[in-house]
C-alpha cells in the first residue's frame, strides 16, 4: 500500500492524503488552505482531481473548512464518503450562507449525493478496507480512520482530542476496532505547545456556569458549529437559572444533533432540559426585541449565543442592562496584523470580554498515549507547520517519517516472501520501519526518518529470502539524510 501526503506535511490545514492499492486510491480530505499559512494553491492530483477517477474515493474526516471545503471543484463522479449527522450538520450551514456565498450552493448539491458512513461499522471500497473511528473534536461527528489493504495498516488520526466530553472511551474504542497498526499519520497542530495541557470541556463548562450565576446578561461569541460548546453552554445557562438565546440556525444545527444522531443522541449532554433553547425573532430582517421580551430576560437573565454581524450587534445593544462578553474561540481571530485577524469580531466584542476557550486539538502528552494504544511501526506527521518539532517529542520512542509534500512511502506486507525491511537503532534499541519490495523504497523511507535525533541513530536495509537474510546496506542515519538532500 503506497501513502503519499500531497499537502500537510508543513502546514496546518488543507491537507490532502491518498492510499494506494494495486491501482485503487482511497483520499482523505480535500480542503481550503488556512489564512496566514503557505499557499500552494490548487491541486492537480491524478486520480482526484483529474484522470480516471473510476478506481478512487474521497473520504471526509469532518465538516471544517480546511478538511471539506474544497470539494466542489472535485469531478462529480468521485464518491465522497462523510459522516452521516456531519453531513447533516453541513447541509444545514450550507443552506444557511448559499445567499451570500455561491459555493455553498454547490456544496449542497455535491453532500445531498455524498455516501454517508457510521461509527465502528466498517466498510470497503475496492481492496480498501475502512473503520471509522468516532473522535472527539470541536467538528462533531468527526472520524479517524483504519485504513488496510495488502496486509498493511494505517489509522489516520484527523483532527482530535482527549480532553472532550466524548473523549474518555478513546481507549476502548482504540482496543476493539483498531488494535495495532503499522504505520498512523496523524496530526500535529499543537506541536509548537509541546508542553500545554489542554484544559478539558467539563471544566470550561464550570467556569462558564459560575460567570453566568454571577452575572445577568451574558453574550458569547462562539462557531455556530461547535456542537459540544453550544450543548455545554446550554446546560451551564440552564443550571445558573438562565435564558438560553440562538437563532433559528443555531437551533437547526442542535436539533441535528439531539433528533437524528444514534451514537451521542441519547447521552444527556445533547439532549434538552426543562425547556428548549428560546429562537430568537425576526422582524423586518432585525431580531424582535419587545417590552414583554426585555422584561422576561430582566426577570431570568439570560446567556445569548451571538455572531459578529450587525444583526447581532443590534441586538445586544438593544437589550438592556450590563452584559459580560466572552469568547469561545481560538485567539488568532482577535490579534492584529495577522492574516486572520477579523475585525467584526473584534468591534463586537468590544474591550471587556472574557476569552474563556479550549483547544480542539490534543496535546503532546495525551497524543503519545495515543500511540502506545497504537503501536505503529512509525509515524507520520500531517496538519502540522513543525514537523521536525514533532520528531524531536517523539523520536526517542518511534521512528517519526517527515515528509514533504508529495513524497510518500511504500510499505507491502510482512506476510510477502522475499521481503526488504529498514531498521533504525540507538544502543540498544532497535524498530523495523517495515517491508518493502524494493532496497530503493526502504533507503527512501529511512533518509525521511527521525530517530533518536540527539544521538547517533543507525540504520540497517536486510534482504529477507530463503528464510535467511543479507544485510545490504548500513551506516549513520544522518549521513543517508545528507545524501538524499
Amino acid at each position: 500500500m503506497n501513502i503519499k501526503i500531497h499537502r500537510g506535511t508543513h502546514q496546518i490545514g488543507g491537507c490532502v492524503t491518498e492510499y494506494e492499492y494495486e491501482g485503487w486510491r482511497l483520499f482523505v480530505d480535500y480542503g481550503e488552505e488556512l489564512p496566514g499559512g503557505p499557499k500552494s494553491g490548487d491541486l492537480h492530483i491524478e486520480g482526484l482531481t483529474h484522470g480516471d477517477i473510476s478506481k478512487s474515493a474521497l473520504l471526509i474526516t469532518h465538516y471544517h473548512g480546511d478538511h471539506i471545503g474544497s470539494i466542489t471543484k472535485l469531478p462529480k463522479e468521485l464518491p465522497i464518503y462523510i459522516g452521516k449527522v456531519g453531513r447533516e450538520i453541513q447541509l444545514v450551514l450550507s443552506d444557511h450562507l448559499k445567499s451570500v456565498d455561491g459555493i455553498h450552493q454547490e456544496m449542497l448539491e455535491r453532500l445531498l449525493h455524498a455516501n454517508t458512513f457510521e461509527a465502528g461499522k466498517g466498510f470497503s471500497f475496492g481492496p480498501f478496507s475502512i473503520m471509522p473511528i468516532t473522535v472527539d473534536h470541536s467538528a462533531f461527528d468527526a472520524y479517524a480512520f483504519k485504513i488496510e489493504a495488502g496486509g498493511v495498516s494505517a489509522f489516520h488520526t484527523g483532527d482530535f482530542r482527549t480532553h472532550g466530553f466524548r473523549s474518555k472511551k478513546l481507549p476502548d474504542v482504540f482496543q476493539k476496532y483498531v488494535g495495532e497498526v503499522d504505520y498512523v499519520v496523524c496530526e500535529g497542530t499543537n506541536v509548537a505547545r509541546p508542553d500545554a495541557t489542554n484544559q478539558t470541556e467539563w471544566e470550561l463548562q464550570q467556569q462558564f456556569e459560575e460567570q453566568f450565576k454571577a452575572n445577568k446578561g451574558n453574550v458569547v461569541y462562539l462557531s455556530s458549529t461547535n456542537i459540544d460548546r453550544l450543548f455545554s453552554l446550554y446546560h451551564a445557562a440552564l443550571r445558573a437559572g438562565r435564558v438560553f438565546l440562538v437563532d433559528a440556525y443555531q437551533k437547526q444545527i442542535m436539533d441535528a444533533v439531539t433528533q437524528r444522531d444514534p451514537l451521542w443522541g441519547k447521552s444527556k449532554l445533547y439532549r434538552y432540559g426543562n425547556y428548549e433553547p428560546k429562537v430568537l425573532m425576526y422582524d423586518k430582517g432585525e431580531f424582535l426585541v419587545t417590552d414583554e421580551f426585555k422584561a422576561f430576560l430582566d426577570k431570568l437573565g439570560y446567556v445569548l449565543i451571538a455572531r459578529a454581524n450587525p444583526r447581532f450587534d443590534s441586538l445586544v445593544e438593544r437589550i438592556p442592562g450590563e452584559k459580560q462578553k466572552y469568547l469561545s474561540m481560538w485567539n488568532g481571530y482577535v490579534k492584529e496584523g495577522t492574516e486572520t485577524y477579523n475585525k467584526n469580531l473584534v468591534d463586537s466584542l468590544g474591550k471587556d470580554y472574557k476569552p474563556m476557550h479550549t483547544s480542539g486539538h490534543s496535546d503532546m502528552n495525551s497524543m503519545r498515549e495515543v500511540f502506545l494504544l497504537l503501536h505503529p511501526k512509525a509515524i507520520i506527521p500531517i496538519h502540522t507547520d513543525k514537523p521536525e518539532g514533532f520528531a524531536q517529542l517523539f523520536s526517542e520512542e518511534w521512528p517519526i517519517v517527515v515528509l514533504n509534500d508529495g513524497d510518500g512511502i511504500s510499505p507491502i506486507s510482512s506476510r510477502i516472501a522475499d521481503s526488504i525491511y529498514p531498521m533504525v537503532s540507538c544502543g540498544r534499541t532497535k524498530k523495523c520501519l517495515g517491508y518493502f519490495r524494493r532496497e530503493e523504497d526502504a533507503l527512501s523511507i529511512l533518509s525521511h526518518t527521525f530517530f533518536y535525533l540527539d544521538k547517533q541513530a543507525k540504520y540497517e536495509v536486510w534482504d529477507e529470502e530463503d528464510f535467511s537474510a543479507k544485510k545490504l546496506a548500513s551506516g549513520l542515519l544522518s549521513e543517508l539524510q545528507k545524501k538524499s538532500e
